[in-house]
């Protein structure tokens, strides 16, 4: 049996995203002391030599509270508005309860490329470093008054946005705050028979599978999204644990290695270069036929004979997905750009240079330029 103690033994920057549902108890106000309680802990965490992020939600539903706005679902307008009005007040009730501790904030709004941009990623990195450097504890949100696609597609539900801040700053440990437990096989709200799974060693289907639906109106995170960030962390190297925010110093229980929440375990991080490529943003699709799928499930190069149409505009470089029978299979960085990759389908190799007129590698896509999804 796994011991908690000895997985987290050498935990030194850890990342706390804190749900709406934390920080509301349910309502559309702040809790000043939930809020007080994290400042605490979090103090206690530097005391211990460890560097901490906050990864904190809320704004729309405190913004919606302090507007007397019910909007509906999807009415993105009124979300907007909401999280900028949310955003200081809830910045403002950080600070207070920091302030308490000797404890300086920040405040780091980002949208989805600061990922898959590198020049943004250096410039965050470099920024985050700073700050923490200086004691200072970053407070990073969503920017949920410009990222219109991201409130829509409920890209913005903090938990992925968490994994991804875990993931580009090496944190060891991502704690994500919640009105649950932590993963149940069955949805305990529903089910009484729920048993709460305590260590996750892999994230399989079985794992998958209970995942369930949000539970509250105010936050879009639902279980889903936090096996999501599971993965992402997993990936990248660092352990997460899902736990329930009502637990007295849960943060420090859970950093310590006790019995809380559910953790996952994470095995070793992929490279650094194969988690930009996958989260990147893609600027073209390349479109294969089974024989080119088979290749690259077998770890090989994408070659152009496997290629059977090429759509959007990249150059040689840019990151593209790689897309068989309608399903979104690996995603890649080509060595051709669009016109000629688009030139080239179907042929042998031993036909580029005849078509083309040069030929850069007989491969369309090298395979450690190919990451499967």
């Amino acid at each position: 049996m796994m011991d908690r103690k000895d997985i987290l033994r050498n935990v030194k920057t850890v990342v706390i995203k804190v749900g709406t549902s934390s920080i509301t108890g349910g309502t559309n106000t702040v809790s000043s002391r939930f809020m007080d309680s994290v400042a605490a802990q979090v103090k206690a965490l530097k005391g211990q030599g460890k560097d901490v992020l906050i990864v904190s939600s809320g704004a729309i539903g405190v913004g919606l509270g302090a507007m007397n706005a019910k909007p509906k679902p999807k009415e993105v307008p009124i979300r907007q508005a909401a999280a900028s009005v949310g955003q200081s007040i809830l910045m403002q009730k950080w600070s207070d309860s920091f302030q308490k501790q000797g404890i300086v904030i920040s405040q780091i709004l980002l949208t989805l490329d600061f990922y898959s941009d590198r020049e943004k990623y250096n410039n965050l990195r470099n920024a985050i470093d700073t700050l923490l450097s200086y004691g200072v504890v970053p407070i990073i949100n969503e920017n949920d008054v410009i990222c219109v696609k991201e409130i829509d597609a409920m890209f913005g539900d903090n938990d992925t946005l968490s994994a991804y801040v875990s993931s580009k700053m090496d944190a060891d440990l991502l704690i994500i705050l919640s009105d649950v437990d932590g993963l149940y096989d069955r949805n305990p709200k529903i089910y009484e028979g729920a048993k709460l799974i305590p260590i996750v060693d892999k994230i399989d289907d079985s794992v998958l599978s209970m995942a369930g639906d949000p539970t509250t109106r105010l936050g879009v995170g639902g279980m889903k999204t936090k096996l999501r960030a599971a993965e992402i962390c997993n990936e990248s190297g660092c352990s997460m644990i899902i736990a329930n925010n009502n637990v007295p110093d849960v943060i420090i229980k859970a950093v310590s290695g006790e019995d809380v929440g559910t953790l996952f375990v994470s095995h070793g991080a992929v490279s650094k270069k194969s988690l930009w490529i996958k989260a990147a943003h893609s600027l073209g699709t390349i479109y294969i036929d089974d024989g080119g799928a088979k290749a690259l499930k077998k770890h090989m190069s994408l070659l152009a004979v496997g290629i059977r149409d090429v759509t959007g505009r990249f150059d040689r470089g840019d990151v593209v997905d790689i897309v068989c029978n309608g399903k979104l299979i690996a995603k890649g960085i080509p060595d051709y750009n669009s016109e000629d990759a688009f030139k080239i389908r179907g042929l042998r190799s031993d036909r580029v240079i005849e078509v083309l007129g040069h030929k850069t590698y007989d491969d369309v896509i090298r395979s450690e330029n190919i990451v499967l999804m």
